[in-house]
């Protein structure tokens, strides 16, 4: 951000040199690039930040100046005057995408007359780096360097239909912006058009069907409010950027934007004449509403600081900036009101930042004494860790994805649950809190193989929405999910290894479940002690085919509280084995529906005393088995921690394995 040292003397009366100003500015937070002379101006080139937004422009920049040496601060009243007939008979804005432009205002000047800016704008505008182009498009650059709110003009009799219509493009259409290179657009981007083409790629750059020349008679001032994330996104597709683009993607001040509308008419009437319509149009929803309140409590500063700062002395400091109190509260603590062009002001800490930075860092000791105290890990967060470990050692990779999907996403996982959306404009597209992590898993894994990666191991934990009482603890429960291109065993596996790692005497067992979202016979629910942890399973091609996923995905969802709920996470060591094992295979041949589990149950209960592991071999279904039937083969491992077993003692140990499994499950050895 280039200050002019005489625009900047415009709103705040300083009698330092611009040298000390930039001194104590750049102490507050804004870094100090260089100075350069201009004529008999000089140019201070200042960092700002990007929580900082308000400072990019020389209004914002003289209100820090005005509270650090304690000066007035002067902004014009932007009074206009109007005396032709009402704006809304000669143009309308409508905006079709809400979620990309929130508010949009337009005023209407007829009669201008377009030429040489007088000599005052074009030096301000020369001392920050700004060309002269003609007196109207200089007086939106010199609004925008004067508040930080980027503005359009448009040149009236060549909008098509004489309105503004804010949409997103449609197929095909491109844009020969005022750089006078085309530019395809796409329908992530929004633009401005009029009733038949777009005339502007919004808060990026104008089109040249429209832009101010020499001819200009009547035009429509813009100022509008564009989500930051759509334009960042448009301007790096497009390789366009420009100081409006810049400034969108920071935020703008939405409650700005009449007064902004109106300085820059107002300019415009001065340097270009004219005759500015009655009244404006304000399209979209109202500016946005006044923040939260800020609790600050004064003992804060000597714990955060070192330092004790008066009462009175933070009163003023953050007043100046800008906050309004609401009043003490019975701990002693004074409630401020940030002001709207301060969005990042939400926490106390934020206030004794603003404090300390005014106040001054330099007058913090080098030696100050700031109290220390060790801070542990909740048992949340350490179960959390073992988990990441875990999941990270068998080749996942952790992922963090938006608590909003689509609806059509949020319904690739059936749940009873009623949805809850948001009616807001920001999120018109993702509207809905999902109530499964698997389907943002899902967009992950397909990002990743339209980029060659088909291998993709997930995992996130994060809470999901169920429509609830308020209060209810179920409402927002915290889950653990995970993808994988693997098998179903290996899946389980990776299960069964989590929980171990959480408590290694903890039992899980799957039935098998028939949710739609399954592969016919490919879907469980987990359960833990006999409790239920969560599900298991390979999505059906009905899910995995929405997202366009080549390859079968298995994936899992498990509740963090289930795995909380009894933790064991102390290691503990067992002694090595001094004798050596004795295995034995065995193939099983059963019915159709006896689960793994259930086999295992019974090997386990048979087995005695001297079973040391029990193994999955492989399941088979084929030619050599009879219909409805199924093969598992599974090893049996046998150890005595005092002797080495005989072979009669397996073998004996075995032999009721197998009596047990045949009079239990029917089963015969194969």
């Amino acid at each position: 951000m280039i200050v002019s040292w005489n625009w900047l003397k415009d709103y705040v009366a300083l009698d330092a040199a611009p040298a000390e100003v930039a001194e104590r500015l750049m102490m507050a937070g804004l870094n100090l690039e260089s100075i350069e002379l201009h004529g008999d101006d000089q140019a201070i080139d200042l960092e700002v930040t990007s929580n900082r937004p308000d400072c990019l422009g020389h209004i914002g920049v003289a209100r820090e100046a005005s509270v650090l040496f304690n000066k007035p601060l002067t902004i014009p009243p932007a009074a206009v005057t109007s005396n032709g007939q009402p704006v809304e008979q000669a143009t309308s804005v409508a905006i079709e995408c809400l979620d990309l432009c929130p508010r949009y205002v337009a005023r209407v000047i007829r009669g201008v007359k377009i030429g040489p800016s007088p000599k005052w704008l074009r030096d301000r505008l020369e001392a920050v780096g700004i060309a002269s182009i003609n007196n109207v498009v200089d007086v939106t650059n010199y609004c925008l360097m004067e508040s930080g709110q980027p503005f359009h003009a448009f040149d009236f009799d060549k909008l098509r239909g004489g309105r503004i219509v804010v949409r997103r493009p449609k197929a095909g259409e491109k844009i020969q912006a005022i750089d006078h290179n085309e530019y395809s657009l796409t329908p992530d981007m929004c633009v401005i058009c009029d009733a038949e083409r777009p005339v502007a790629v919004a808060g990026v750059m104008g089109g040249a069907a429209t832009e101010i020349s020499s001819s200009t008679k009547n035009i429509l001032i813009e100022v509008a409010d564009f989500s930051s994330m759509s334009i960042r996104a448009t301007a790096r597709k497009l390789n366009l950027h420009s100081p409006s683009s810049y400034r969108f993607e920071r935020g703008v001040d939405s409650n700005q934007m009449d007064w902004a509308s109106r300085r820059c008419c107002e300019l415009i009437q001065q340097v270009a004449g004219g005759e500015l319509l009655e009244g404006a149009i304000w399209a979209g929803e109202p500016p946005v509403a006044q923040h939260p309140a800020v609790s600050l409590r004064p003992n804060q500063f000597r714990r955060i600081l070192g330092i004790d700062v008066p009462t009175d002395e933070s009163h003023r400091i953050l007043t100046a900036l800008g906050l309004k109190s609401t009043g003490d509260q019975a701990d002693g603590a004074r409630q401020y009101l940030p002001p709207s062009w301060r969005r990042d002001l939400s926490r106390e800490a934020d206030l004794i930042e603003e404090v300390a930075r005014i106040h001054g860092y330099d007058k913090i000791p080098e030696d100050v004494f700031v109290p220390l105290s060790l801070s542990q890990k909740t048992l949340t967060e350490r179960v959390l860790d073992r988990l990441r470990d875990t999941l990270t050692a068998a080749g996942f990779f952790e992922t963090i994805t938006l608590s909003f999907v689509s609806g059509e996403l949020a319904e690739l996982i059936p749940s009873d649950n009623s949805k809850l959306s948001v009616d807001h404009s920001s999120r018109r597209q993702e509207n809905t809190l999902r109530q499964s992590l698997i389907p943002s898993l899902l967009v992950v894994r397909r990002d990743n193989e339209r980029h060659g990666n088909f291998n993709a191991k997930l995992f996130e934990t994060a809470s999901v929405y169920l429509a609830a009482r308020p209060g209810d603890p179920t409402a927002e429960p915290r889950c653990l999910s995970f993808v994988t291109g693997g098998s179903f065993v290996e899946a389980k596996g990776v299960v069964e290894t989590l929980v171990r790692r959480i408590n290694p005497q903890s039992v899980v067992t799957v039935r098998p479940s028939d949710q739609p979202h399954f592969v016919p016979g490919r879907g469980a629910e987990v359960l833990l002690n006999g409790q239920s942890l969560g599900w298991l399973g390979e999505l059906s091609r009905d899910v995995t085919d929405k997202l366009d996923l080549r390859d079968s995905v298995i994936a899992a969802e498990l509740d963090l509280a289930t795995l909380e709920a009894s933790p064991n996470l102390v290691p503990t060591f067992a002694e090595l084995p001094r004798y050596p094992s004795i295995s034995r295979d065995l193939n099983f041949v059963l019915d159709e529906t006896i689960t793994w589990d259930a086999l295992s149950e019974v090997v386990r209960a048979a087995a005695g005393p001297s079973l040391d592991a029990l193994t999955f071999g492989s399941q088979y279904r084929g030619q050599q088995i009879p219909a409805n039937k199924k093969s598992y083969v599974l090893t049996v491992s046998f150890r005595a921690a005092d002797r080495t077993l005989t072979s009669d003692e397996v073998d004996a140990a075995v032999k009721s394995v197998i009596e047990a499994c045949s009079a239990k499950l029917s089963a015969a050895l194969r």
